[in-house]
């Protein structure tokens, strides 16, 4: 998936984030434990402040520059407002900016398209959160995500956190293989290797351990631990899509 429709996916998804009312405000979100929906605005708007911030620093001076150059929003009935201001700006800036332009990431010096991708992942996910939260207290089901930007969350996930998550933590799935299998029709397929010394991810159809298949919304939401493995076809050994499921948490 090309940064141009991230573009677009990422401001469908800040519209419906800044579309949440007061009054949702200090429900508290199932996913994230001691969280509320307002705390969890406050942290969206604060990440897309890091995203504008990133291109208002030098990429060689580092994320640490970046994070320390961008103030968090205030807490309150406000933190609407913050949000919407701070998602429109993020928005201007990448609307006018060259993707390939280099700057500075959590992954390194990468392309200013990184942030385009990361947003829209974050928002999107969060915005679940928030719809989640909703929900619970009898409000609509949370509106679904656009299936080829989900697919590319997954690829996200274990391209760009899962291969750098300390192999340590991961002792229940070493030596094993997991392969991912979207079959909502957007063929996005992952096999994830724990049998060296590293996490190896590959964009493979190869026969794992055990294959976790499903739309790419829900394959989303699980990888990212919004919703249980039941959601999921799992065949193969059980045991191991558990603990990939309970040892990462990122």
């Amino acid at each position: 998936m090309t940064p141009v429709p991230q573009f677009e996916l990422l401001s469908r998804e800040c519209d419906r984030m800044a579309s949440l009312t007061p009054t949702c405000l200090g429900l508290p979100v199932p996913s994230m434990p001691g969280w509320t929906v307002e705390k969890l605005i406050r942290h969206v708007s604060f990440v897309h402040r890091i995203a504008v911030a990133a291109l208002e620093t030098p990429a060689s001076e580092g994320m640490a520059k970046v994070v320390g150059a961008v103030t968090k929003p205030g807490r309150g009935p406000q933190v609407l407002d913050d949000y919407r201001e701070s998602a429109a700006r993020m928005l201007a800036a990448y609307r006018a900016v060259d993707p390939t332009r280099e700057v500075a990431t959590w992954a390194g010096i990468d392309s200013a398209g990184y942030w385009i991708r990361r947003q829209l992942h974050e928002v999107t996910v969060h915005r679940f959160d928030a719809q989640d939260a909703i929900y619970e207290c009898g409000g609509a089901e949370p509106e679904s995500a656009d299936p080829v930007g989900a697919a590319d969350a997954i690829v996200e996930w274990a391209e760009q956190f899962l291969t750098r998550f300390p192999v340590e933590k991961l002792s229940a799935v070493a030596g094993r293989t997991v392969h991912l299998h979207t079959d909502d029709g957007t063929d996005a397929e992952l096999f994830l290797d724990f049998t060296g010394d590293e996490v190896a991810v590959s964009r493979l159809h190869r026969k794992g351990d055990v294959a976790l298949r499903g739309s790419a919304q829900n394959l989303m939401l699980t990888v990212w631990r919004r919703r249980p493995l039941d959601g999921l076809d799992i065949v193969g050994d059980r045991a191991v899509a558990q603990a990939l499921y309970d040892g990462i948490q990122i």
